[in-house]
């Protein structure tokens, strides 16, 4: 069995952090973002650059020594031209809550018939070098999960998004979901999964 890899999830989201917990058990050991440091803005036009602009600022401040792994993720409506995209966590605003971005969202998508969405999740992970390979390891994937968007908020667990947003082929909504099944279907669970199959490709 391999050694599991410490890593450090440069994100100030507990839910994220629990959820990586989860679909990382047994290949990486999660740590959490260190009190003192400070994420940087996310400047990038895409969420793999966002991802990738986190995991190397926070690699960089804990001293280019100890694993990072970063995300970023949102959500894209076919009816509102792919918003919120990558604003999706300040979609109704630079400190807005969870409840009153869903509640922006479904005030935009009012009337609307097409209720088709996509989640998106880019994760960017970045290694320490070794032996007579010094220089840091960058490993980049996304993974993706498409569904609809429901008429009103459903379920408590979860966060983000997720009391609105319906898996294809699913008539609850990942807020009513058991994790381990949420896990199985969400673009955060295809991603992880992704980016260990890296890991384990690279040895």
């Amino acid at each position: 069995m391999m050694e599991r890899i410490p890593v450090v999830v440069a994100t100030g989201n507990a839910g994220k952090v629990r959820e990586f917990d989860r679909l990382f058990a047994g290949v990486f050991e999660v740590l959490p973002l260190p009190k003192g440091v400070t994420l940087p803005a996310e400047t990038g036009r895409t969420f793999a650059e966002n991802a990738k602009l986190k995991a190397q600022t926070v690699f960089q401040t804990l001293g280019a020594r100890q694993g990072v792994v970063a995300d970023d993720s949102g959500l894209e409506v076919t009816a509102l031209g792919g918003r919120p995209g990558i604003y999706s966590a300040r979609f109704a605003g630079e400190n807005a809550t969870d409840a009153e971005n869903v509640r922006k969202l479904l005030g935009e998508l009012h009337g609307s018939a097409d209720r088709s969405a996509r989640f998106v999740c880019a994760l960017s992970l970045v290694l320490p070098g070794v032996g007579e390979s010094p220089a840091p390891r960058l490993v980049e994937v996304e993974g993706f999960t498409c569904g609809a968007i429901a008429r009103e908020p459903r379920g408590l667990d979860g966060f983000g998004y997720d009391p609105v947003f319906q898996p294809e082929g699913w008539d609850l909504t990942l807020a009513e979901a058991d994790p381990k099944d949420k896990d199985a279907v969400s673009h955060r669970g295809a991603a992880a999964r992704a980016l260990v199959q890296a890991v384990e490709r690279a040895g």
